[in-house]
């Protein structure tokens, strides 16, 4: 009697560490800790109406075979305080990965690199050539939008098998900021206005075309935007300052692709052309006219824009946000059944405070799906919808949206092949470990409860499982 209530207790005990244990892996966790680091891009300066829109080569940023987790940035001054987007207006800041030449000199003219030198590593798609290349980038709503990569996702960085052979991986860091105080039309010049800025010809010096009144052509690097007459505001030194959260590589972890999706993506790809164009591709910016009375009541001024996508590859989306300018009501990706894949909100300052800023778009909101509930398959055809509010004209706005795509769910074993560091010099499979601490927990169960029977027959009571 007592061997076979040995026997059952032990499987009794087996069966609640199985129910344990399933419910632990069905949200598998990252067992290598995560790394953060905070770094500053180069100095620029910045007086009043003044741009900066430069390109940084082989800037501070995690090496080896990692996974990042998350990526945040803000511009601060040199004493480390964050600046107000109402003095200084982060239009945006992207990190592209490139591949350079061992040996060769840095250059931070990004329209001069040689391609034989350099080779730009571009996300998933699905614009043209470069345009939209970026890994990470985000605008205004950089201090309130989440970018954390759930477990056990991340971005695949520093993979030695997809370097090419004579080349080393490297990061390049474009910042776009303008300094608005004193400005004569603080939304104007944030949207580039071209009258405000009084260009004619693009940074390259080719005129710009008919009708192009506001936008990225109006407002590059070393442009002035029109200041209050006798406004004394000075000359300071400013950073990006962005922080950066990593994990080793190991198996245990899913890789995810980046895919960044332009809602004036033409569809057309014209004579293999991978830059800009009018009937190219992606536009990367538009115009939002004012609405009309007879809008007005009709759809409340609303201007929605809408563009059929290709997804090329099968995946789960894992996160989902959009990237819009002052003036966005919000953006949704469907599918090609109507189903919504992600919607993402803008979030407005309300205030003074930093993170705050009446009338600026602070934040998005973001979309974590559950593993495996949104699938998107290879060829199916994607509508992605930009809202903006229209009760006044609106130049060079965006819609962008970006979502991580894993090519498979969370897989609820894999944690029991992942090594266990037991000392920097030894590694045991966790199959191993895990057999000889869930026999150990078992029997200790056991034994606890045979004790508390033995306990009980001495007392008069009846086992529950005599």
């Amino acid at each position: 009697m007592a061997h076979r209530s040995q026997g059952s207790l032990l499987s009794f005990a087996m069966l609640i560490l199985a129910f344990d244990v399933s419910g632990t892996l069905a949200s598998p966790k990252i067992g290598n800790p995560v790394k953060s680091a905070t770094f500053l891009s180069p100095e620029f300066v910045l007086g009043p109406g003044s741009v900066e829109d430069r390109y940084y080569s082989n800037i501070d940023f995690p090496r080896g075979h990692v996974g990042i987790k998350s990526f945040h940035a803000e511009v601060v001054d040199d004493s480390g305080n964050p600046i107000a987007l109402h003095e200084t207006y982060l239009h945006h800041w992207v990190v592209a990965k490139y591949h350079q030449r061992r040996g060769m000199a840095e250059n931070d003219d990004k329209h001069k690199f040689q391609l034989s030198e350099y080779k730009l590593a571009r996300n998933g798609g699905i614009c043209q050539g470069n345009v939209l290349g970026q890994h990470f980038g985000l605008g205004s709503e950089t201090r309130k939008t989440d970018t954390h990569v759930p477990d056990p996702y991340a971005i695949e960085i520093g993979n030695p098998d997809e370097v090419p052979e004579g080349f080393e991986e490297k990061w390049l860091l474009n910042v776009h900021a303008i300094d608005t105080r004193g400005a004569v039309d603080r939304l104007g010049c944030t949207e580039c206005r071209c009258d405000l800025y009084n260009i004619t010809v693009d940074k390259y010096g080719q005129p710009l075309r008919p009708g192009y009144v506001g936008g990225l052509r109006c407002c590059y690097d070393q442009t002035q935007c029109k200041v209050q007459q006798g406004y004394g505001g000075g000359r300071r030194s400013l950073y990006l300052r962005y922080t950066v959260e990593w994990v080793e590589w190991d198996c245990s972890i899913i890789p995810v692709k980046i895919f960044i999706f332009d809602v004036t993506d033409t569809g057309k790809r014209l004579n293999g052309s991978t830059g800009h164009g009018p009937e190219n591709g992606c536009q990367v910016e538009y115009n939002v006219e004012s609405c009309s009375s007879a809008n007005a009541a009709s759809d409340g001024c609303i201007d929605v824009k809408r563009t059929s996508l290709t997804m090329p590859v099968s995946g789960y989306v894992i996160y989902g946000v959009a990237h819009q300018h002052t003036g966005g009501a919000g953006s949704t990706l469907y599918g090609e059944d109507g189903r919504v894949i992600c919607s993402s909100d803008p979030i407005y300052g309300t205030g003074k405070d930093v993170g705050d800023e009446a009338g600026y778009i602070v934040g998005m909101s973001t979309c974590y799906p559950e593993p495996g509930s949104v699938q998107i398959t290879s060829g199916e055809k994607l509508l992605l919808e930009s809202n903006y509010n229209s009760t006044q004209k609106h130049t060079g706005v965006m819609g962008l949206f970006y979502i991580l795509v894993a090519d498979r769910t969370p897989n609820p074993t894999n944690f029991l092949y992942s090594p266990i560091h037991i000392h920097k010099n030894i590694k045991v499979s966790t199959p191993a470990v895990a057999i000889v601490a869930l026999f150990g927990l078992a029997m200790a169960i056991a034994v606890g409860l045979l004790s508390r029977m033995k306990k009980g027959r001495e007392e008069g009571y009846q086992p529950i499982m005599a």
